[in-house]
């Protein structure tokens, strides 16, 4: 079939490691054929769904202490003095301590490059949908309208005239069950997303995130702003990712 070398490469293109110039082609593709959309689709949702499962299985602490336990110098009658009993002791508790920071560092490291991967998943997964938004205007005033009473917030968006940029439309988005507002922008042949939520929803995720974006293929940018949090996902340059942030604090501030 026509189709089977672009299906090969569906999973390579859904976690981002294409490069830039396939990544855009991809896109293109995936636009234009119902099959390889509908396929995109499903291995997005089987993703979110392990993804899912595997938040249910958590080490409880229960575990952890057994496990410091185990660790533990337990005392031995023997002539041993106690000034190295507890030279042991307080290396075991360093040993500890050292363990447990590193553990909480890889975990926080995990949990952003889950959130991440999940917002690029739902970026692509748009792109990839027949119908990426629900209201269709590149008028701001008709966009940010037909979001309210659908989300428990509201935003502003920016004005356009002086950019490169152009409103698609929107649509309403869930992560972690909680809804939000995903647009989307054109620049040129690049679409971009932006995602608004309540800033409960990424308490936290440090804000304009770089490191995992390499990785992802896309460039992102995130911030904190009047309760609200932001996030920019897309194949643009970070330098126009940049841009589109400043227009939206801006406006924001507004």
């Amino acid at each position: 079939m026509v189709c089977e070398s672009w299906k090969s490469q569906l999973d390579t293109y859904l976690d981002g490691e294409l490069p830039s110039d396939e990544m855009h082609a991809f896109d293109a593709h995936v636009r234009s054929c119902a099959s390889c959309a509908a396929d995109a689709l499903a291995r997005v949702q089987i993703k979110r769904s392990v993804r899912a499962a595997g938040k249910r299985f958590i080490a409880r602490a229960e575990f952890r202490r057994r496990v410091e336990d185990g660790m533990a110098m337990k005392p031995r009658r023997s002539a041993v003095g106690w000034g190295w009993m507890i030279t042991a002791a307080m290396l075991t508790l360093l040993l500890v301590v050292g363990l447990g920071v590193t553990y909480n560092q890889h975990r926080r490291a995990g949990q952003e490059q889950q959130v991440y991967s999940e917002l690029a998943d739902l970026h692509v997964a748009t792109l990839a949908s027949t119908s990426p938004v629900d209201v269709v205007s590149s008028d701001r005033h008709t966009v940010k309208p037909w979001f309210q009473g659908k989300i428990p917030f509201t935003f502003n968006l920016p004005e356009l005239q002086n950019s490169e940029f152009s409103l698609v439309g929107g649509r309403i988005t869930y992560f972690e069950q909680t809804p939000g507002a995903h647009l989307i922008y054109k620049l040129r042949k690049h679409e971009i997303s932006v995602f608004i939520f309540q800033g409960g929803i990424a308490p936290s995720l440090r804000d304009e995130h770089s490191a995992v974006t390499r990785r992802l293929s896309f460039n992102m940018e995130t911030w904190s702003q009047g309760g609200l949090w932001y996030c920019i996902v897309g194949d643009a340059s970070a330098a126009d990712v940049h841009e589109l942030a400043e227009l939206l604090k801006l406006s924001a501030s507004s």
